[in-house]
């Protein structure tokens, strides 16, 4: 009776254990792509999900381009600002939120003027899950 018990805590235990790692790999994963390789699997995600006909799929992919090339240089603006230890003042920082708004807006506009009003909805709804996804993992502490 007590060797059950045994192996089955140890059982137990070791499942849990292999769970854990599996998330990791997947971030390690998507870390060594190159931005073109993750833009090109968010491409073909969206392809998937939203059913983009090929003229739709060279209109997305340019604006994924561009999202992305964007997104990057106020990465690189923000990374050096951090390395010189400088704090960004209340004005940066709602100059840089209004910039990422903005930037919101004009993708919003791009991609309702390519989708279809079926498909749009269904793009604004994947991107709430991945909002929420996010929120969960911040929560979760990972």
């Amino acid at each position: 009776m007590k060797k059950l018990i045994i192996a089955l805590a140890l059982g137990i235990g070791l499942t849990g254990f292999a769970q854990e790692t599996t998330p990791q790999q997947n971030r390690a994963n998507m870390e060594k792509m190159t931005p073109e390789q993750r833009q090109q699997k968010h491409l073909d995600r969206l392809t998937k999900e939203l059913t983009l006909d090929a003229k739709q799929q060279v209109a997305v992919g340019k604006i994924l381009t561009e999202k992305s090339a964007k997104a990057q240089d106020m990465k690189a603006q923000k990374d050096t600002r951090k390395a010189s230890g400088d704090k960004m003042t209340t004005e940066e920082r709602t100059a840089f939120k209004n910039a990422m708004q903005a930037e919101k807006a004009d993708t919003e506009a791009k991609m309702k003027a390519v989708l279809s009003a079926d498909q749009y909805q269904k793009w604004l709804d994947i991107r709430e899950e991945n909002k929420e996804k996010m929120k969960e993992k911040r929560r979760g502490g990972m």
